[in-house]
This record gives C-alpha cells, structure tokens and sequence, in this order.
C-alpha cells in the first residue's frame, strides 16, 4: 500500500520512508504534549500565582533560542552519558540517535504554539459561565471538562494542528539530537538538506519541498479554520 501512495506521487524509497517518519515524529509530537499544553495552557489563563510569567517565558523559550541550542540541550539531557539519559537507558528507553528522541525534539519546538493557541481560545471562555455551574454545585474539574474544555475546544484543535505543522517543519533541534539517520531519524527537512549535498538530487529535494509545503498549507488552513469556529463561539454565533 505505502509503495502505491509513494509511486502516486512520483516518490522513491528514501524519500517515502522520510515523509511517512515525519508523518510519524509529528503525530507523536503533537500528541502527547497536549495533555501537558492543556493543562499549562490552563494555568496560564486561570492561575495567579508566583512564577507566572517565568513559567510563561519557559514556555516560549524555544522559539527564542536557536533550534541547535534546545537539541543540544536535549543531548546534554537525555544522551547515553548524560546522567538522566543514562538511567532512562537502564529502563529500556533510549532517546537520543532515534524516532523518539526526534518526537521529543518536535514536540518540545512546537509546545509553545500550541499552548498559545489553547490559551487564548481559554480566555475567550465567559468565566460567568464557569462561575455559573460551580454555584450549581460543581466541581473545578467537572466545570472544566463540562463547561471550559468543551467551550475551547477549536482552540485546542487548532493548537495540536499547529504543533503538528511545526513538528513537520523541526530540523535544527532534530538534527542536532538525533543526527540524520536514513530511515531512522531522517525526517522531509533532513532528508531536503541531505538530497541537496549529493549530486543529482535537486529533483528529490524539491519533491520533498513540495510535499512539504503543501502539509504545511494544509495545516495553516486547518488552523485557521478552527481559530474563526473559536471567535464566532466566543461571539454566541
């Protein structure tokens, strides 16, 4: 099946086996750092407390830095000598050199989108209607699962599409962390930059590119699809 979708669209082996590992990596990434964006999402919108805005601009801090600096980071973390790394390894989980460890790179660069989105689309919930319920006698949690969430939720979608999207497009700390592994590590952006250091192989990368672009226009208009749902809610349309 993978060899009929990738003769469809004129792709040879290594360059299907880099979209499908990106498709892979950026779904991953995406996923399981929404539980964490919700709830810090969640906190930076409804919280006061000390540490606010550190925690905010920890946040944020990956689309500051350079991309080299938060995969080095990640290598001085989670490598096979580093300490922490190293226990990891002793339990059977190895990051650093593999997919793993490259959806941790993603979802570490695309965190900070998604948790502005979702922030956003939490602060546009009415907090008269959260107050409402609790005097209705519900709990925090059941007035965040049954009024808040639900109530965000195109924000929330809009942030993992834009998390997925940015995930897509991760190459400096991916390749920095895990390197460029063929069919290991090598993602659409490394495999565009190792096409492009080889003779003849301008017309892979510039398959790759378009591919590219057209996930990356695929993802924008998602989000912005979602981001309009979320303001005509917030507007009782």
């Amino acid at each position: 099946m993978t060899e009929q979708v990738a003769h469809w669209f004129g792709l040879g082996a290594a360059e299907w086996q880099a979209v499908a590992l990106s498709l892979k990596v950026a779904f991953w990434a995406a996923l399981l750092s929404l539980p964490l964006g919700v709830f810090v999402a969640y906190a930076l919108a409804r919280w006061r407390f000390a540490g606010r805005e550190i925690l905010n601009g920890f946040v944020h801090l990956p689309l500051i830095l350079p991309p080299v600096v938060t995969g080095y980071l990640l290598l001085m973390t989670f490598g096979a000598r580093a300490p922490f790394g190293a226990a990891l390894q002793e339990i059977g989980i190895v990051l650093a050199f593999r997919w793993s460890g490259a959806a941790l790179a993603a979802a570490i660069m695309g965190f900070p989108l998604m948790v502005r989105a979702i922030r956003l689309s939490i602060e546009a919930v009415d907090p008269k209607l959260e107050e409402a319920a609790t005097s209705l006698g519900a709990s925090p949690i059941r007035v965040f699962w049954t009024v808040t969430l639900p109530l965000a939720l195109p924000g929330v979608l809009a942030g993992v599409v834009l998390a997925f999207a940015k995930a897509l497009g991760e190459f400096g700390a991916t390749i920095t962390f895990v390197s460029n592994i063929p069919g290991q590590t090598r993602t659409l952006p490394s495999a565009i930059y190792a096409f492009l250091q080889v003779p003849g192989g301008e017309s892979a990368a510039l398959r790759l590119v378009m591919i590219s672009i057209v996930l990356a226009m695929g993802a924008l208009i998602l989000s912005e699809f979602l981001a309009r749902r979320m303001a005509k809610r917030g507007r009782g349309a």
